[in-house]
């Protein structure tokens, strides 16, 4: 389940715009959801060859360049069934969640 929340996480993120790996890992942790490195990058490659992402090598203005992720159409589609099973998920817990609490 925490790989499925991650790629739809990153593919959300992705889909406001390009972001570099880094770049990706902190907007995860500003919203709490805390990963490591070698958890995303692994990810990263994963949706790559699945062909969700792409990405472009970048200068950077400090160090080395940068490989910039974007999401492809493929990926827009896979974000679409996410959003649908995320919002089927949501109603189900969130039932579950008032009828547990009518019966305390």
């Amino acid at each position: 389940m925490r790989r499925g929340v991650l790629e739809y996480s990153i593919l959300l993120i992705l889909s406001a715009g390009d972001e570099y790996a880094s770049s990706i890992i902190q907007k995860l942790k500003e919203v709490n959801i805390i990963v490591a490195e070698g958890t995303t990058y692994p990810l990263l490659i994963r949706l790559k060859k699945l062909g969700l992402l792409n990405y472009r090598w970048e200068e950077s203005p400090q160090g080395p360049p940068r490989k910039y992720y974007m999401i492809t159409e493929l990926g827009r589609e896979q974000l679409s069934g996410l959003d649908a099973a995320w919002e089927e998920l949501s109603e189900g817990i969130e039932s579950i969640r008032k009828n547990s609490s009518r019966t305390k």
